[in-house]
């Protein structure tokens, strides 16, 4: 009688743990599906560059490097960068101030000036934007040979 007892509460207590299981992952496919949707049906405007690096090799010091990194706006809405900065006032970047509508290109200009910046460089330009993340960092590296 006793081995009939705890088979009855054994059973019915995986049955509550598989019912409880289930419940849980069906809680959970229905989560991922409404976040992929809300990320589906937002107006998000995004970047996409042809190159986020760009390697000017070795330059003399006192040099100015210029690069234009091309990119597209891949996302549903106006892309919008509102700022544009550089880790150095050796590098400046020129941005486009105006909203690019969903699949216009622009072009981020970055120009490094060597002077008093001997040695390896990797300079940092970040973007803020209207995207999702708001921040998006380039960069441009080099060898710059010191004077003679």
């Amino acid at each position: 009688m006793k081995k009939i007892l705890y088979f009855l509460v054994l059973s019915s207590f995986l049955a509550a743990c598989n019912n409880q299981t289930a419940t849980d992952t069906e809680s959970v496919n229905q989560n991922e599906i409404s976040t992929v949707d809300t990320v589906a049906n937002t107006n998000v405007p995004a970047f996409k560059f042809e190159k986020e690096v760009y390697d000017f090799g070795e330059i003399k010091e006192g040099e100015k490097v210029s690069y234009d990194f091309k990119f597209k706006n891949i996302g549903n809405a106006p892309l919008i960068i509102s700022s544009a900065t550089a880790t150095c006032g050796c590098t400046v970047p020129e941005y486009p101030k105006e909203p690019l509508a969903p699949g216009a290109e622009g072009v981020i200009r970055v120009i490094f000036n060597s002077t008093g910046k001997p040695g390896m460089q990797n300079k940092v330009v970040s973007i803020t934007a209207n995207t999702n993340p708001a921040l998006t960092e380039l960069n441009i590296l080099g060898n710059v040979l010191p004077q003679e």
